[in-house]
């Protein structure tokens, strides 16, 4: 489970997101003529959107996005269930494990919420588990951080990818909350949206880069 299932997860969310891209009629924010998704001007939930910017129907590209984050909000589910049984080797680190592991489920149900909640009719509630899949997943990682630093089940190089993952979504976070209005110009639509795409890449990145300490440990 904590091998396989968030490597094909990551792979399906690529190719479901990929489609989804290439779906999209067209439109940004500030430009309602755009055809086509744009990598730097369009966010991951514009595919997810009942109606394009341009004001066509987004159904296929919709279907897609959703279905990618609800894939992979259920295989976090899981994996992260499985984690504290691998490294609570102390009461301690059990703990702590655990903390990380509640955080990560509240990550996944919003990852499930964002999939499920088109920005375009319900707008509110889409940021709302938009924004809270990373506020949830920070707290998760500050605490595998500690947990894989204590811990000698794997390497301190997986334990120094848990702290970079943990800092990198901080940073996001405080974009999140301090950074550019999207409305107020397209430099700042596009600082927003490539913060988005690089959190995005950062977060499969770290997973799937645990999952070859986790590998070394023989676990299925």
């Amino acid at each position: 489970i904590v091998i396989l299932l968030p490597r094909v997860a990551s792979i399906f969310f690529v190719i479901f997101q990929g489609l989804g891209m290439m779906l999209y009629p067209g439109g940004t924010i500030h430009d309602l003529s755009t055809t086509g998704y744009s990598f730097t001007s369009n966010f991951f939930s514009d595919m997810g959107a009942y109606e394009a910017k341009n004001g066509e129907p987004n159904y296929l590209s919709m279907i897609f996005f959703s279905i990618s984050l609800i894939l992979v909000g259920m295989s976090f589910t899981l994996y992260y269930l499985v984690l504290p049984k691998i490294f609570g080797n102390n009461k301690s680190n059990y703990y702590l494990s655990w903390i990380g592991t509640i955080f990560a489920f509240s990550g996944s149900i919003c990852l499930i919420g964002t999939g499920l909640t088109p920005t375009d009719l319900v707008f509110d509630s889409h940021v709302f588990f938009a924004n809270n899949i990373f506020h949830s997943f920070l707290v998760t990682s500050f605490f595998y951080s500690i947990v894989i630093f204590d811990t000698d089940i794997l390497e301190k190089r997986y334990a120094i990818g848990y702290i970079v993952f943990f800092i990198s979504i901080l940073l996001y976070v405080g974009v999140l909350q301090f950074g550019p209005s999207v409305s107020t110009g397209q430099s700042e639509l596009t600082f927003q949206v490539v913060a988005q795409k690089l959190i995005v890449i950062v977060f499969f990145l770290t997973v799937i880069h645990q999952t070859f300490g986790l590998r070394k440990l023989k676990i299925d």
